[in-house]
């Protein structure tokens, strides 16, 4: 029903946009996700402190969306809001009429608001596009003037999701209250919670508390000495019941995730009778794919169904994820228990011992009223006839399933991968490098083209994950929801032919001020100015002259600068074509929106002579390597704060200084930085490009340009023995001369530490100028 109440909306979107249009004096409305069918009308109505929210006897969730409304108000625009039972300026109204169980209508005159749903979550959703309406500019505090309009709105798709993955590092509860709450505030409806995974087990089972006792805790990696405390946690049923229920009441479903048969490290380390050869391991503190598989004999089965029995008592949602991610089959390939049981099921691969395994879950689940859904990997070896999809590995999964039947989720990486960085800027925390913009998100469609008409209601919708091998704090995590989680939002709740990315860009200011004002962190990545200079450092230092240009990533907004050192404000010199400067200008630039407000914090860039010889990490590129996983990781696995962070190839520990001013140069100082080498590769472990080091550590070698395949070997500028891992800091300097006569050119950075020590990477390195 409501897709069908979708595709009625979308035509009076069109039928509409001609009214709308026609009121050119009209501002946008502050409105994320935008509504399906929008008609403005003359007037308004103004919403006063104390205003009354009138609410039917007797309609309990009524009442809670009227709640909700006053909550975010409060904050969101300074007013105190009044919940009544009866009649009331602004009313909710239960209308059978208005189909779907997230709709609603919601009509704006000059004698009062009116929000109808015939569902609880209409009326929420309702009330948060009022809370908008309420709060679309600076005036904190005073009365708002909602505009008169007649909305009429349902979601194009049922499932709209973020996933948080608290097995990695954990996060308080307190934080996914917090992000729930504004998940609501932009329709998004359901909350995935990853767990389980070989790091930690973060779900309380009473029949076995091992799995928290020592499940839930693991010691760090080392970058050399000893390692740091032992970190983890977990969450008492107790408290998974509290947020189950409050955020019920806000129209979010928790989905919760057990990991299997892969990513199970930390169930055998707490019962390793339970895993394939007998071994206990820590609970892991590797990143990426490690090989502890779950045991598919009866007794782990059994075991499973019982912790599947007390989730589904704690979670009452439809779906149960159940993970089927990178399971690496060796531990299964080297048990004769295994391989005896897959005899025994006439299984020839595997994979379809998987899917066995999966369809044994899938019917359990089944039994019990509930949906088992699953990575794309579950359609490897034959997908169970009880599974649904969730999509990561490109789209490729969600046509192959849903043209079988099966229902599905688009998540795919990278677009959707929110540890994904937002921008290329120094000051962005640690994630993976594969960069995906708000603009990137925006774009992305979640109807894939090769699904055939009659199999598309088998989309279920769009969902990001935020894996948390680097968002360790709250803060890094909020920093890589929002403001994407917006352009997730409208992706999946307006129309396709409704996007519109500069009016979205428009609309999210509004978003990312209440966001902030309820103690969210917000990335400005999309709106920083950054600066590119143009030309060679060394010719520009030649000549006296520095041109770099401005831009920032989203193209919105008023670019103005300062060359005097003060913090550019709306009056300040508009940008318009690159800056020439002389050495010594330090330009500060901010980008503005139309209203004067600061749309990022403001940026600097230095063009003395020492930061135009200087790289910073964020500035280096990575050599030429076949294989590449490009990450920006921090000191130790567990750091707190935002920096320091540094751009790396895993696979290949070289760095470029790209095109340096050698001619200038007399020296250098290359600051080194060793973070953990704490890489669960499973079979890429051949990938990791390995040197001979000729010294008990490896070395640092620095060369003028980097080595070809079959071509003469660069010249060696520097080469200097690496300490101790287990008795050298994890970050200290290098200095050295350069002979006279070089022409300007790459520097190639390459470490040969053996692969049995810690990382290393360039954390910066200035070349001394020649003195004149």
């Amino acid at each position: 029903m409501i897709r069908n109440a979708s595709l009625l909306l979308a035509t009076t979107l069109l039928a509409s946009a001609g009214a709308a249009g026609a009121q050119t004096a009209a501002k946008p409305l502050p409105l994320i996700p935008m509504p399906q069918s929008v008609t403005r009308a003359a007037g308004s109505f103004t919403v006063v402190d104390g205003a009354r929210l009138g609410t039917p006897a007797g309609d309990a969730g009524a009442a809670v969306a009227a709640r909700l409304l006053a909550a975010h108000v409060k904050v969101e625009r300074g007013l105190t809001l009044a919940p009544v039972v009866g009649d009331a300026p602004i009313r909710f109204i239960r209308d059978a009429g208005v189909a779907g169980a997230e709709a609603y209508r919601l009509d704006v005159d000059s004698r009062g608001i009116r929000i109808a749903a015939s569902g609880d979550r209409g009326l929420l959703y309702g009330a948060m596009t009022l809370a908008q309406l309420i709060s679309p500019d600076r005036a904190f505090g005073r009365p708002a003037a909602v505009p008169a309009l007649a909305i009429a709105d349902a979601p194009r798709f049922p499932w709209r999701g973020l996933m948080i993955d608290p097995s990695r590092h954990f996060q308080p509860i307190d934080f996914l209250y917090g992000v729930v709450d504004q998940m609501a505030a932009v329709k998004l409806n359901t909350l995935h919670l990853h767990l389980t995974d070989d790091q930690g087990w973060r779900f309380e089972v009473k029949r076995y508390p091992k799995l928290t006792e020592i499940g839930a805790w693991r010691t760090p990696p080392s970058s050399g000495g000893a390692p740091g405390a032992r970190v983890g946690g977990f969450y008492t049923q107790a408290e998974l019941r509290g947020l189950v229920a409050y955020a019920a009441a806000r129209g979010v479903t928790i989905v919760p995730e057990i990991d299997l048969p892969g990513h199970a490290q930390a169930l055998v380390a707490a019962y390793p009778e339970h895993g394939v050869l007998g071994d206990r391991p820590p609970v892991g503190h590797d990143w990426g794919v490690n090989p502890y598989l779950l045991n598919p004999q009866d007794s782990s089965v059994r075991f499973i169904e019982d912790i599947l029995d007390e989730l589904i008592d704690v979670f009452p949602g439809t779906y149960i994820h159940l993970g089927g991610d990178e399971a690496v089959k060796d531990q299964w390939e080297r048990s004769p228990q295994v391989q005896a049981q897959m005899h025994r099921l006439g299984l020839k691969t595997e994979m379809q011992m998987q899917s066995w395994l999966i369809d044994r879950f899938g019917a359990y689940l089944a039994s019990k009223g509930r949906r088992l859904i699953g990575w794309d990997e579950i359609l490897e070896g034959g997908l169970p006839a009880s599974a649904s999809v969730m999509s990561w590995r490109g789209d490729k999964g969600a046509v192959e399933a849903a043209n079988q039947g099966h229902d599905v989720v688009l998540s795919p990486a990278p677009i959707l991968y929110f540890d994904n960085l937002q921008s290329a800027s120094d000051d962005e925390p640690p994630g993976r490098l594969a960069i995906q913009t708000l603009a990137d998100v925006y774009r992305y469609e979640p109807m894939p083209a090769g699904i055939a008409p009659d199999k598309a209601h088998h989309v279920l919708g769009a969902q990001a994950n935020s894996w948390s091998e680097y968002l360790v704090t709250p803060y890094q995590v909020q920093h890589a929801l929002f403001p994407r989680a917006a352009a997730l939002a409208e992706i999946g709740w307006s129309p396709k032919a409704a996007r519109d990315f500069p009016g979205f860009l428009d609309r999210l200011q509004p978003q990312v001020a209440r966001w902030r004002r309820s103690g969210m962190e917000v990335a400005d990545s999309a709106f920083a100015v950054g600066y590119t200079l143009q030309g060679r450092a060394a010719d520009a230092l030649r000549a006296g002259r520095v041109t770099v240009a401005l831009a920032t990533q989203a193209r919105h907004g008023t670019i103005r600068y300062t060359l005097d050192g003060k913090d550019p404000t709306p009056r300040a010199r508009a940008y318009a074509e690159p800056l020439i400067v002389a050495p010594g200008t330090v330009i500060r630039a901010a980008a503005f929106g139309t209203d004067g407000g600061a749309l990022a914090v403001t940026r600097d860039f230095a063009t003395t002579r020492a930061a135009l010889m200087t790289r910073d990490a964020s500035q280096f590129a990575a050599c030429p390597s076949p294989d590449s996983i490009g990450l920006r990781i921090p000191l130790s696995t567990e750091a707190t704060a935002n920096a320091p962070a540094f751009n790396l190839n895993i696979f290949d520990t070289c760095t470029v200084y790209p095109a340096a001013p050698l001619s200038l140069a007399t020296g250098f100082t290359v600051a080194v930085a060793r973070p953990p080498r704490n890489f669960g590769l499973a079979h890429d472990f051949t990938k990791v490009r390995q040197r001979y080091n000729v010294t008990p550590h490896g070395e640092l070698v620095l060369t003028a340009g980097c080595p070809v395949t079959d071509g003469p070997r660069p010249p060696v500028l520097a080469t200097f023995p690496l300490p101790d891992p287990a008795t050298a800091p994890n970050r200290f300097r290098f200095t050295g001369s350069l002979p006279a006569g070089l022409a300007d050119g790459d520097i190639c950075m390459q470490f040969t530490s053996p692969t049995s020590d810690p990382l290393y990477t360039i954390e910066q390195m200035q070349l001394l100028e020649r003195r004149k």
